[in-house]
């Protein structure tokens, strides 16, 4: 019988100290982790066109029949009165008190058929409503490759190029000019042959598009992108430096989902296997498992939401977006302060928590404390180092009082106590001064790539 989430929570004596350790293995992008290194293979995305494969560490949820817009409606914030197919969009879910289950893309394939595509969160929260629901509806989980059974393909492809010369590569793959379309619009392309979906968007805040398609086409439309992308000076991008694209593009990829408590959760954490409960990390402390939950507008998710349609947490989102007290940010770390947390590792006594370069998330889920003048403010969620910009950041979610570019807050770095997680060694907790700057960081982010 499979262990569930319950039976590991009740056994751990609370949601709390079950996330915090957990003995999961950090995230894994099951790809190769550089390709030349990852400083540059960050560049590439600012200054030419980047390739990277997104085939593998993602799950698809496809679900199909008729009933399946019904309950994607029912289950997400978002507008779905003008979601035709070929369109695709960023799909938030909340809890029945408001609070945020997490986000995916959601993919209209065909009349009656959606792939919803991300981490296990809002996928696995789907799937539960529309099985324990009145639904007419089939699941179909294609696992990412750490958890895809042995000698099983993917069902399709992904791969995303971005970076100034991201549009000029496609139109020279596909012989012409690429349809006009909107910000995370979709248009069925052919490359070499191939039926190839795109949508356009951009990972790291730069233009860009996704691609994909059956996975037997994967190398036709691959090879393809790398014959012609020598004349734009193409660079493959590995795990490293893929794992750090979103703090350019402020997207912050694994929130606590608030599943442990609320009017569904008894029932949802046994039906949800023991695996899929992630891990939690960092400094902010608190034995209430609600004190970690979030908002969408807490993540810049306002908007998303549309109140022009029934779905669960409605009303107690409403009462949410009528309080919302927090902005997300982007914290620039002070460099004297993130040297001298590298620099306890060469010094006598107990270090300061060990600082990953280009990415330093140590749990699913981290979550440090933010302060100013001592006082708690926020809190940071991922953390990592832009090449581009040569600053080491992290994106959080502050008080409005102090989210003004420029003012200074601090972040506590390390855990007290110390979890028993796998990437969690002795050390002693720390504080890092850091200045608030706007999120995206990038100004081109923030500015030119939606449009």
């Amino acid at each position: 019988m499979t262990e569930t989430a319950a039976s590991v929570i009740a056994a751990a004596g609370g949601s709390v100290p079950a996330l915090r350790n957990a003995q999961a293995r950090p995230t894994i992008f099951p790809v190769t982790a550089e390709f030349t290194n990852w400083r540059s293979e960050q560049r590439a995305w600012r200054e030419s066109v980047a390739l990277l494969d997104q085939s593998h560490h993602m799950t698809d949820l496809f679900i199909s029949g008729p009933d399946a817009l019904r309950l994607l409606s029912d289950t997400g914030v978002n507008n779905f009165s003008n979601f035709a197919v070929g369109d695709a969009k960023q799909f938030v879910a909340v809890n029945d008190e408001g609070y945020l289950i997490g986000d995916a893309i959601l993919f209209h394939l065909e009349e009656g058929r959606f792939d919803l595509v991300g981490w296990f969160m809002v996928l696995d929260w789907v799937e539960f409503i529309g099985k324990t629901g009145d639904y007419d509806v089939t699941f179909e989980r294609d696992w990412n490759s750490v958890l895809r059974a042995p000698g099983e393909d993917p069902v399709l492809y992904r791969y995303e190029i971005q970076g100034p010369h991201a549009l000029a590569l496609l139109e020279k793959a596909i012989g012409g000019q690429v349809p006009e379309t909107k910000f995370f619009g979709g248009a069925e392309l052919e490359i070499d042959g191939a039926k190839v979906g795109s949508l356009r968007h951009g990972m790291a805040g730069q233009p860009g598009f996704e691609l994909f398609g059956p996975w037997a086409e994967r190398d036709t439309v691959r090879n393809a992108l790398l014959h012609h992308g020598e004349g734009f000076g193409l660079v493959l991008v590995g795990a490293r430096a893929y794992s750090s694209a979103n703090l350019e593009s402020a997207w912050v990829p694994s929130p606590l989902p608030a599943i442990f408590t609320g009017a569904r959760s008894e029932a949802y954490l046994e039906w949800l296997p023991a695996n899929r409960i992630g891990s939690l990390a960092g400094s902010f402390a608190s034995d209430d498992i609600e004190d970690y939950y979030l908002t969408p507008y807490d993540l810049g998710y306002g908007r998303s939401v549309s109140f022009t349609h029934e779905f669960i947490g409605r009303e107690a989102l409403e009462r949410h977006a009528a309080t919302a007290n927090r902005t997300k940010v982007t914290l620039v770390w002070n460099a004297d302060d993130v040297a001298a947390v590298q620099r306890s590792a060469y010094e006598p006594g107990t270090p300061a928590k060990f600082i990953e370069f280009p990415k330093a998330r140590y749990g699913v889920y981290q979550v440090d404390r933010v302060e100013c003048d001592g006082a708690l403010v926020g809190v940071s969620h991922d953390v990592g180092y832009i090449t581009g910009e040569q600053v080491f950041v992290s994106l959080a979610s502050i008080d409005n009082e102090v989210a003004e570019p420029g003012t200074e807050v601090s972040v506590v770095w390390g855990e007290s106590p110390v979890s028993t997680k796998p990437a969690v060694e002795p050390h002693r907790q720390v504080t890092v001064r850091a200045t608030v700057a706007p999120a995206p960081y990038s100004s081109y982010a923030r500015e030119s790539y939606r449009k």
